[in-house]
């Protein structure tokens, strides 16, 4: 019973030091090798556990609990190639800068390298993935070792969580016997008497105040500027970003995952339809900008980064907080590592604010003129077609709730139709590697965080991908309303060059699957509706219902005919802006 003991003793104090650090949930893929960690993982009371079977789609829920939370989130597995299954989720955690906490039980020391069962090299086996790796100790009888346990929790912890938050792994060797003992008396001890063993507090960088003065001084010699959201991980600096445009009067071109698009009231300096306007050569160049300042990651837009990336004479200016280096078109002047509600402030202080420009007034002209075009236009479409979906769902989206996009088309296409909204509205997708595996996962772990209702946007591919997913709705009673959008393949490569190629393109490219989903969504004890009309899907969409359990809304369309139905759309529209700015010119 002694060795029983003492490795209880021992993961015991590393799961109580998680949980004094701030970690609340769990997400456990059951195996063997890992028993002690999950028993004790479940016994603690302060901690909420899911059990995934499925790793790949384990390790994705786990990333959409943290990417919610904007804390990290345990992860833990039994030894040998389960912990592989993690590795998409951790490459997505790593690029998306999602706090993850990797536990990955391994055999002992002796027994690796000898041919043992369920034994591979665990050892850095996520590589540069990770902020930090840890192969444990095997667990000892002495306080010092109870000690170790819980530092190597807390600075586990306090690593992710750091700006850029990312993924740490920690591998635990355990020989067995491995059914630790719950009866052992004080389990949950205090060492030191200590509430936290080892508190880490989290800081940020700021950038020396001379660096600021010449960037001001940049500021004021450039009117027509533009500021660019990407995705960004830094909560509520969405107000101190629309102050600066106020104070500067460089438009905001607002990615949708910057979340400017959504919960206030309308602000015309915040543009949503960039992508589509720089697509016109004429518009782009009558809109480039001689200097911009970035926040975030880049956009989703390429067109944006065409724009960033052939001009070298625009001056970017590239904040983030992270300091990670994200700057694709290789351009950027200067990369400035601070805190950017401090970037914000300093430069609101140090400028007088501007009244509107020519060059600002044509953004404002240009997105209002699109938007006009684009709502007329997509209301007289009676064909089901992607970019009327995602104005519909908009519509009729409800106050307080999540929108979580699958990449590839959908991305695009909230990108190109998702305007802005006084609702209150998260929206959330995978674009650190964006990558279409475990989108199901993920967004049912974003649902599992939140009174919110959670909606998925997501195509028939990626929806096939993650169909093990669907089991954690089953298991933990979550609710989400997908909305799976069937054009019956790869929709994106219709728009990409290789569409050309007739002879292999549907073998290669289209890769339609002809799959009949609602035997899927029946087996997880799902609702399955399939949309005929526009009437239908905006009377399913409005259903109450919806808001309880799995509901999977298909809606087929057709993606031989999307392409030109999108072109010609925006075409119209960058016509009448081309006109408009031309008479201004005039």
């Amino acid at each position: 019973m002694k060795d029983a003991d003492t490795f209880t003793r021992y993961v015991a104090s590393f799961v109580d030091e998680l949980v004094s650090s701030g970690v609340d949930k769990v997400v456990i893929s059951p195996g063997s090798r890992s028993t002690p960690l999950a028993i004790l993982m479940a016994e603690h009371p302060s901690l909420t556990c899911y059990i995934h079977i499925d790793e790949r789609s384990a390790g994705f829920f786990a990333l959409g609990l943290a990417k919610s939370q904007r804390k990290p989130v345990a992860l833990l597995c039994t030894s040998g190639t389960a912990a592989a299954n993690y590795y998409p989720a951790i490459i997505e955690a790593h690029y998306a800068r999602v706090p993850l906490l990797v536990l990955t039980a391994d055999r002992p020391h002796e027994l690796r390298d000898v041919g043992a069962p369920q034994a591979i090299d665990q050892v850095h086996m996520y590589r540069n993935y990770t902020k930090w790796f840890v192969d444990l100790a095997l667990p000892e009888e002495n306080q010092h070792m109870f000690k170790y346990a819980k530092t190597i929790a807390a600075r586990a912890v306090g690593i992710s969580s750091a700006n850029p938050a990312g993924v740490v792994h920690l591998n635990f060797p355990l020989r067995e016997p491995l059914l630790p003992n719950l009866q052992m008396d004080d389990l949950w001890s205090k060492q030191a008497g200590r509430e936290t063993y080892l508190h880490i507090p989290r800081s940020n960088h700021v950038v020396h105040l001379n660096e600021l003065e010449h960037i001001v001084q940049l500021m004021n010699e450039h009117e027509n500027g533009l500021i660019i959201c990407g995705e960004y991980e830094v909560s509520n600096i969405a107000n101190d970003i629309k102050r600066l445009s106020r104070q500067l009067k460089y438009p905001v071109l607002a990615d949708p995952l910057s979340q400017l698009r959504v919960n206030g009231e309308k602000d015309d300096s915040i543009i949503e339809s960039y992508d589509s306007i720089l697509r016109d050569e004429d518009i782009s160049q009558t809109l480039k900008p001689s200097i911009v300042i970035r926040f975030g990651a880049m956009p989703i837009s390429k067109p944006i980064m065409q724009l960033l990336k052939n001009n070298d004479e625009i001056i970017q200016i590239v904040v983030d907080s992270g300091g990670v280096y994200r700057d694709p078109t290789l351009n950027a002047a200067h990369f400035v590592v601070t805190d950017e509600q401090y970037f914000c402030s300093t430069l609101i202080e140090s400028i007088n604010e501007r009244q509107p420009t020519s060059y600002y007034r044509k953004w404002i002209t240009s997105n209002a003129l699109y938007w006009g075009k684009i709502n007329g236009s997509l209301n007289q479409i009676d064909e089901l077609f992607e970019g009327k979906i995602v104005h519909v769902l908009q519509e009729c989206l409800p106050n307080k709730s999540t929108l979580v996009v699958g990449n590839s088309m959908p991305i695009r296409d909230v990108d190109t139709f998702f305007g802005h909204t006084t609702k209150d509205i998260r929206v959330f997708a995978n674009r650190g590697a964006s990558g279409i595996d475990g989108i199901v996962s993920t967004a049912l772990g974003i649902s599992a965080t939140n009174d919110m209702p959670t909606f998925l946007l997501i195509g028939d591919l990626s929806f096939y991908h993650d169909l093990n997913g669907l089991l954690a709705s089953k298991l933990h009673d979550l609710n989400l309303v997908i909305i799976l959008v069937n054009n019956d393949g790869g929709g994106i490569f219709s728009f990409l060059p290789q569409s050309k190629e007739e002879r292999h393109f549907e073998t290669l490219y289209g890769t339609p699957i002809g799959l009949d989903f609602s035997k899927v969504v029946e087996m997880y004890n799902g609702s399955y509706t399939k949309i005929e009309t526009w009437e239908m899907l905006q009377s399913t969409l409005n259903n109450k219902q919806l808001l309880k359990g799995l509901h999977v809304i298909e809606i087929p369309t057709d993606r031989k005919t999307r392409v030109k139905v999108h072109r010609e759309l925006l075409q119209n529209v960058s016509r009448e802006i081309r006109n408009v700015l031309n008479a201004h010119e005039d």
